[in-house]
């Protein structure tokens, strides 16, 4: 998973330990040299009281060069600089030493399908984190690239995150979830799998067939209600799909079932009519959550549907299926960031557990290499 995006970011990592490790090289080179240089000719004794005379009167000029030297721009590019940091046991890292790295990683980032906005947030956060910063000749410079990664790319996917199961477990009872998005990208099979999540966490759930508009849209949820045991509420084609959700959340109250999961139409966020069903929805039912469903392998065009989807009728997160079969992860990484609302699972296969709760900091974990999970 994501594994093509991984080698990238390695790849950035590798690139600004080299640049800074020949800079420590070039560092030490001119430090041996500035040893090396012949001491200065013994002087005789009326010379050597001649300049210590002189000396003595030339302090106020030494001290002038003492401030001079003092304020010399900080810039880590003058000898002076890379000789005081030398001595520290230091190498600063210059937005020189790091532009080529990020400029490859922009472009890595970007055809990984990572959203421009983000990938610029991403590089300015490394950008701010390594310019300036030190590492000591005896620390490994991936340790403080590592870092500034973890951090900048954990600010940008944790955008607008919260605890799913803890929501559901402090919310009233029965609690309404709907889930929305466009054809074909596993709308009904997420929701069966998360029927099964809830219940492996002491859940009862009732699901709703909110699709009244497609043909053999029963027929498909209804196998998924059957494979699980669980109760369908579904009504004719044609029917309101408001009142296939409110009739879900009546049979709930009624019988003390915890979750209503309610499938909803394909639709594009232009398509007017589906628009305002899931309005209507939201004023006969006023569900709990809204969640928006995508393919992870759309990369770019899941980024922007969710960003329409959210603009039209604002969800509270979003789940991404086939994320198993997602090399690139810019839906991953761009989804919150352009919508400020959170990726809460991942699909990962066909069976019903093959589902996961979505964790930045694992995910950044996977990215920058910690865990090969």
């Amino acid at each position: 998973m994501f594994d093509s995006l991984k080698d990238k970011i390695s790849g950035f990592r590798e690139d600004v330990e080299e640049t800074t490790e020949e800079k420590a090289e070039e560092a030490a080179d001119e430090a041996e040299a500035t040893e090396a240089e012949p001491e200065p000719a013994e002087t005789n004794a009326t010379e050597a009281n001649s300049a210590e005379s002189d000396a003595t009167d030339a302090e106020p000029a030494e001290s002038d060069a003492t401030e001079d030297e003092a304020s010399e721009p900080s810039n880590g590019g003058g000898f002076t600089q890379k000789a005081r940091s030398f001595a520290r046991g230091e190498i600063v890292i210059e937005e020189q030493d790091i532009e080529d790295p990020l400029w490859e990683l922009e472009m890595a980032l970007l055809e990984s399908d990572v959203e421009m906005s983000v990938a610029e947030e991403i590089l300015e956060g490394i950008r701010e984190d390594l310019v300036g910063a030190t590492r000591s000749f005896n620390a490994e410079t991936a340790d403080v690239v590592e870092e500034a990664l973890q951090d900048s790319l954990e600010s940008v996917i944790s955008v607008g995150q919260f605890d799913f199961d803890r929501r559901v477990a402090e919310a009233d009872k029965p609690l309404t979830i709907i889930f929305t998005g466009v054809n074909g990208v596993g709308k009904t099979t997420t929701i069966a799998k998360l029927s099964r999540y809830l219940e492996e966490r002491g859940y009862s759930s009732v699901l709703a067939n909110g699709d009244t508009y497609r043909a053999g849209a029963n027929e498909q949820i209804r196998e998924h209600a059957d494979n699980l045991d669980r109760k369908l509420i579904a009504h004719d084609q044609g029917g309101d799909p408001a009142a296939v959700i409110y009739d879900a959340v009546e049979y709930a109250e009624a019988h003390d079932v915890d979750v209503v999961l309610g499938d909803t139409a394909g639709r594009l966020h232009t398509s007017e009519d589906l628009m305002d069903q899931l309005e209507k929805i939201e004023r006969v039912v006023s569900p709990d959550m809204t969640l928006f469903v995508d393919e992870a392998v759309a990369g770019q065009d899941a980024v922007q549907r969710a960003k329409q989807f959210n603009d039209a009728a604002e969800i509270d997160g979003a789940v991404l299926t086939k994320a198993d079969a997602d090399s690139q992860g810019g839906a991953a990484i761009s989804i919150a960031h352009v919508t400020g609302k959170p990726i809460l699972f991942l699909g990962t296969g066909q069976g019903y557990d093959d589902i996961e709760t979505f964790d930045p900091e694992r995910l950044v974990n996977r990215l920058v290499g910690e865990d090969e999970a």
